[in-house]
């Protein structure tokens, strides 16, 4: 294990980037690359320029979705929990998402989400909830609404922990095997950076996948080989918000990009499901090189940044120095 400051920088860092991932993204949420064009034609690096239309204006500038919403969910009852992972602590995080959804504060909540959450005993009984609403999509559905929260969970100190943890949260509203493996995947890549200073090979990444879903495998190689982030067509309207270019896109990012800020202006700037896109890959970013890394701007700048701190130096005293 790595110096307690090093870990200490890059835990911090993945809950930053993921923050602020989500926070920039916004901007081009939905948006084509053409449109990303029209908007920022010297594209989109400040939270200051980001647009106020009909979409956009719902938030605060510099605020971040319901991606980090929801990690901030299940942060806090890892908290509670003391980093334990057991039946009660999904039943909180699921009573935390139920909260959460009925709350004046849920913005962009995603359609199977809010159905899912909507049903009256989802909190007795999630799993098998998010699997009836799986069985009904003729087990079609996988959406990014499992991997675009999923960062604090790669956090938890055991690496034994870390799959069945991420799977396990995952289904509290995501049942698709391609949505589990990708929350197991950006899950253990993130702790692998943070306590062990590794970055996972595409085979051992591939071996994750493989115990899922092997529909997992083309993106994996699309991201390492592509050289342009745009190959990946993440603005693609009939894979919009699909999982595994939610994955794609970070894994994309985090074999091809050279610093922080490097990926955030890239995954942002490639417009479609960007503030999910880029809070993965963010979150994978900051884990990779630091919060010491991340220009003070963007942490800084962040519309509830105190806030977000004080849920940081929660998580920090509880699952790292606990």
């Amino acid at each position: 294990m790595k110096e307690m400051s090093t870990i200490t920088d890059r835990f911090i860092g993945c809950l930053y980037g993921q923050a602020i991932g989500d926070a920039l993204g916004l901007g081009t949420e939905f948006l084509t690359k053409d449109e990303v064009k029209a908007y920022y034609p010297n594209g989109l690096t400040r939270y200051d320029q980001i647009v106020r239309d009909n979409h956009r204006r719902r938030w605060h500038e510099a605020d971040w979705t319901d991606d980090t919403d929801m990690m901030l969910c299940i942060a806090s009852a890892l908290v509670k929990h003391r980093g334990k992972v057991d039946d009660n602590t999904l039943y909180d995080i699921a009573c935390n998402f139920r909260d959460w959804m009925q709350s004046p504060d849920c913005m962009g909540i995603g359609r199977l989400v809010y159905n899912i959450l909507s049903i009256d005993d989802y909190v007795e009984k999630p799993q098998e909830v998010a699997e009836l609403f799986w069985n009904m999509s003729n087990r079609h559905n996988a959406p990014n609404g499992g991997i675009m929260r999923t960062s604090v969970v790669g956090l938890l100190r055991n690496k034994d922990d870390i799959e069945i943890a991420a799977a396990n949260i995952c289904k509290l509203t995501h049942y698709d095997p391609r949505c589990v493996g990708a929350c197991v995947v950006a899950s253990e890549i993130i702790h692998a950076l943070v306590y062990e200073d590794k970055q996972l090979t595409t085979f051992e990444i591939k071996e994750i996948c493989q115990r899922y879903d092997e529909r997992m495998l083309a993106f994996i190689d699309l991201a390492k080989n592509s050289s342009d982030i745009n190959e990946l067509e993440l603005d693609d309207e009939q894979t919009l918000g699909y999982t595994l270019k939610a994955l794609s896109a970070s894994l994309w990012c985090l074999f091809h990009c050279e610093s922080f800020t490097d990926g955030l202006l890239t995954v942002v700037n490639a417009g479609g499901d960007a503030d999910t896109n880029a809070a993965i890959a963010c979150s994978m970013l900051g884990a990779k090189f630091g919060a010491s890394e991340i220009p003070i701007y963007y942490k800084e700048s962040l519309y509830k940044h105190i806030e977000y701190d004080g849920a940081i130096n929660e998580l920090v005293k509880v699952l790292l120095r606990g």
